[in-house]
């Protein structure tokens, strides 16, 4: 019995070891943990798929610009964090991400291009400062590069996700959508 006991600690002891969100960028400046950090946290995953998603509905042109312009943007707040310049509500601008492009996909708002590159560029500057204030003193250059390849990578499946799911019709895109944006009021009130 103890034995079993034993075994059945040491697995939901090592279990537990991965529960780590993101490899610590302070400590882990490097490419795999700048591609890790994306990977392994809700709201980034739910704002990066979601900007694929809106991109997709929106169609043309803004299927490269709107991800673009939040990987450009991304990459200036994440310099203006590890050169030290400040920004007011980092951690809430990017909650407010998640919402915002969740509503933005859920109501299927089309604006221009260069409107909606500029509306996810305001939410990917927090979102790339948030990254550059994490980092600390480690290897900025190969952790931001591996941030703004996962980060697209994410685009990317949001693009395809919503070229796919508009074969089924507009729906089911809007759902996921309007799924976002509950999943950022639950990352607020947990």
């Amino acid at each position: 019995m103890f034995k079993r006991i034993s075994l059945t600690a040491t697995f939901f002891a090592a279990a537990a070891a991965p529960a780590f969100a993101h490899l610590d960028p302070a400590e882990h400046g490097s490419f795999m943990a700048g591609v890790s950090h994306p990977l392994f946290g809700a709201d980034h995953i739910l704002a990066m798929i979601a900007v694929g998603l809106w991109a997709s509905q929106i169609g043309g042109r803004a299927l490269i610009a709107v991800p673009a312009a939040f990987v450009g943007t991304m990459a200036l707040g994440f310099a203006l964090a590890v050169a030290g310049v400040g920004l007011p509500f980092v951690e809430p601008a990017i909650l407010a991400s998640v919402i915002g492009l969740g509503l933005l996909v859920a109501t299927a708002v089309r604006l221009p291009v260069a409107v909606s590159a500029a509306v996810v560029g305001v939410f990917a500057l927090f979102h790339g400062h948030a990254h550059g204030g994490e980092l600390g003193a480690a290897g900025a250059l190969q952790f931001g590069l591996g941030f703004l390849i996962a980060t697209a990578a994410l685009h990317a499946v949001g693009v395809a996700a919503g070229l796919g799911l508009s074969r089924l019709g507009p729906v089911v895109t809007r759902v996921l959508g309007a799924l976002t944006a509950l999943g950022g009021a639950a990352l607020i009130l947990g």
